[in-house]
């Protein structure tokens, strides 16, 4: 028997997997990609100083994130150096390529943001962002740290 709609998980998912795709697709033609992009992007708006700070908010882990800065380092977009306060920690800096290639990606992200709202009005923008976040908030863990299904009785199979 076939459900009478799609289930909203799976055209979010099928959504999700084109437009990542798709801007995939647009930061690689500007010579990027998304983990490049986030790195470059935290470093400019100053979000974070430290390896560890830009692991966290670009969404990573520590080691994930080494793998990327060693590329760009190795790429020239940025530099790391010892906090010469705290030796434990590395500082990370973009360099004059590193700023290029920020100014490039926000130009590919920016074009790829009008493309994806076109025919789009402020007010289905404004309700799309507003079901988005209410989308993730439903499966988020709530404040005991349990999803919000935990207590459902798993499906017979």
């Amino acid at each position: 028997m076939r459900p009478a709609r799609t289930p909203t998980g799976l055209s979010l998912a099928r959504a999700a997997r084109l437009v990542s795709r798709a801007f995939d697709e647009a930061l690689a033609e500007a010579g990027g990609s998304l983990p490049i992009w986030l790195v470059l992007l935290n470093l400019k708006i100053g979000r974070a100083a430290n390896q560890r700070e830009l692991a966290e908010a670009v969404g990573v882990t520590e080691a994930t994130l080494t793998h990327h800065l060693n590329a760009m380092e190795a790429s020239g977009l940025l530099t790391r150096r010892r906090d010469p306060e705290n030796r434990r920690v590395h500082v990370v800096e973009l360099t004059g390529a590193g700023e290029a290639a920020f100014l490039r990606l926000r130009d590919a992200a920016m074009a790829f943001d009008r493309k994806l709202r076109r025919g789009l009005s402020a007010d289905e923008l404004a309700a799309l962002e507003n079901v988005l976040g209410r989308l993730a908030a439903n499966v988020a863990k709530d404040e005991q740290g349990d999803p919000p299904w935990s207590g459902l009785a798993e499906p017979r199979t």
